[in-house]
């Protein structure tokens, strides 16, 4: 993704099914000595995402095997690498740097006059492998379709049979992505996950072409990210003392104290090792609401005058929280501190854009206290919305100082919000539009259609329902750019993701239940130029899935059955909150 933190997308949304003269025809027939025997065969790639063009199946390509080695030309030297430790462990193979033999070699190269994350792969008898493009992430993206041709067991970390050559049929692709922004967010403040799954997680991205990972490192529930000038926050505010089973409503505790944090080391791992993936890294830190892990480690940030901070704890159930931020100069000065350590652990090349959240926040306590009444007074504010504008305009003058740009959700547009600020559009695409018309960049993530702790079917074995069905289907007929947009307002749509709120899913299990295969629909809206919604081909993205579950299967994902949950992935008893009917359009 070559996004410049200071303008907006690289390209424009493309739509509409492909043209029949882009298609790439089938070879002419070849001699039978170029035929692929029957038995060495690899099943038809069946690619998700699937790429803008593609051709040629069915002749002898290339046979990748122990005499395999790769070529990289400069600038695809960490795909080379990637390569080398992915597929030789999958394998068991050497994948020597160089070769002599054309026919043996993976080569890789750039050629800027591709899209930036575009590539061309081919394969053919005789020639090896090609991968070009137009940046170090096409190629990488390449390499990520490559290792979807040599089957299932390119996706083992150890080799099922070593020294086997695979057979991968000629192959003859040109692809690029519709958007630069593919994304999914992953909330780690409510239910802590280890760094090894975040990294785990960062794989499975890449392995789907996604490239944005939105990071939810604070909420009320829980402060994720180690800051060295404030060590309460992780000491105090990454620790709650029991859990809220299920849904807020429900009357199951665990009564296991939950936390934990990334130190400084950690997250700097976590940014590299995204980055040598192209993924690009945006970290959230919520202000002003979502706040009350903070105000229990220092009390001082809260409305102390309406209520005892002191006494309040980090929170241990789930909704909306009244305990936000005071709109003091000692909190602006505080969260720029905070905003500081986090500058300096996500670079402006991985993470040109800070998430401030901005997300549901409760206005009580301003209403009630005189030191934000006083404030509303001193800066002419109308009322607590444009207090909240205010507070967001200046941590927006703040990261641009910086070389930053500020996203935040869309409750930002209430009150005014600054010329340089991106929006992610959750309440649905209402908030998106509204922003994009008024030339702001967007990322569209409507609840209603790709918040992927909904609940995937109507059925009573559904472990802890949340929200709306959203079938596997569902999520493949999203269309990230609503109906009616202005041209000029399309431009502004950097692309879209996918969120993950980990309320009800206590460990990495529980968030692959939910997130596949579902991410693998979302992945192919996200990149590939699918016809409008109602013409997709969801019978042919099914089939293709058959064998994408093979490759799920051999990463270890614990995805939801199409046929149903297994018995092991039911939560029954445990109360969820499910919402009947289609959801709303809005």
């Amino acid at each position: 993704m070559d996004m410049d933190p200071t303008s907006g997308p690289t390209s424009g949304p493309i739509s509409g099914p492909i043209p029949a003269s882009d298609v790439i025809p089938a070879p002419e027939p070849v001699p039978a000595s170029d035929v692929i025997p029957a038995s060495d065969v690899i099943p038809a790639p069946d690619l998700i995402p699937a790429p803008v063009r593609a051709g040629g199946e069915g002749r002898r390509g290339f046979l990748f095997g122990p005499s395999t080695t790769i070529t990289a030309a400069p600038g695809t030297e960490n795909t080379e690498r990637w390569l080398r430790t992915t597929l030789g462990a999958a394998f068991g193979l050497p994948l020597a740097p160089g070769g002599e033999h054309a026919a043996d070699t993976v080569r890789l190269a750039i050629d800027p006059a591709l899209e930036p994350e575009g590539y061309r792969l081919s394969t053919g008898a005789g020639t090896g492998v090609e991968i070009t493009g137009g940046s170090p992430a096409g190629v990488f993206w390449g390499a990520q379709t490559l290792r979807q041709l040599l089957g299932p067991e390119a996706f083992r970390r150890a080799p099922v049979s070593p020294g086997t050559q695979r057979a991968i049929p000629f192959a003859d692709i040109e692809d690029a992505p519709r958007f630069p922004w593919r994304g999914m967010m992953l909330d780690v403040a409510r239910h802590f996950l280890p760094k090894d799954d975040v990294l785990r997680y960062l794989d499975l991205l890449a392995a789907h072409k996604l490239n944005v990972f939105h990071f939810h490192l604070t909420d009320d529930q829980g402060w994720r990210i180690e800051i060295k000038r404030f060590p309460r926050l992780t000491e105090v505010g990454s620790w709650r003392s029991r859990t809220k089973h299920g849904h807020r409503a429900s009357e199951l505790w665990d009564e296991t104290p939950h936390g934990g944090y990334y130190t400084q080391d950690d997250i700097r791992e976590i940014v590299a090792y995204a980055a040598e993936r192209h993924i690009r890294v945006v970290p959230e830190i919520d202000i002003p609401g979502h706040s009350q892990a903070a105000i229990a480690a220092y009390p001082e940030l809260g409305n102390a005058d309406v209520v005892d901070t002191t006494a309040l704890s980090v929170w241990d159930t789930w909704g909306i929280n009244a305990n936000v931020l005071t709109p003091t100069d000692n909190t602006l000065r505080f969260f720029e501190g905070v905003l500081e350590e986090v500058l300096d652990l996500f670079p402006a090349a991985t993470s040109p854009f800070i998430h401030i959240g901005g997300d549901e926040c409760r206005k009580e306590q301003w209403k009630d206290s005189a030191v934000a009444q006083a404030r509303i007074a001193e800066f002419g504010l109308a009322n607590e919305d444009e207090l909240q504008s205010w507070i967001i305009r200046h941590f927006d003058t703040w990261l641009t100082a910086r070389g930053r740009r500020l996203i935040g959700w869309d409750e930002i547009l209430e009150g005014g919000l600054p010329a340089g600020a991106a929006v992610s559009s959750w309440r649905g695409y209402g908030g998106g539009i509204a922003a994009a018309e008024a030339g702001h960049d967007v990322v569209m993530c409507p609840e209603q259609h790709v918040y992927l702790d909904h609940r995937q079917d109507g059925g009573p074995d559904e472990p802890m329902p949340i929200g709306f069905v959203r079938t596997l289907e569902d999520v493949y007929r999203f269309e990230p750019v609503p109906a009616g947009l202005s041209e000029e307002a399309a431009r502004h749509i950097l692309g879209t993701q996918a969120n993950v709120w980990t309320e009800v899913m206590q460990n990495r299990a529980r968030v692959d239940y939910q997130v596949f295969p579902r991410l693998a629909a979302f992945a192919e809206v996200a990149w590939s130029p699918l016809p409008v919604s109602a013409e997709r081909d969801f019978a042919a993205f099914e089939r293709r899935m058959t064998t994408h579950y093979a490759r799920l299967d051999a990463l270890g994902v614990d995805y939801r059955p199409p046929a149903g949950p297994l018995p092991r992935q039911q939560r029954p008893g445990v109360l969820g909150r499910p919402i009947d009917g289609v959801p709303p359009n809005v």
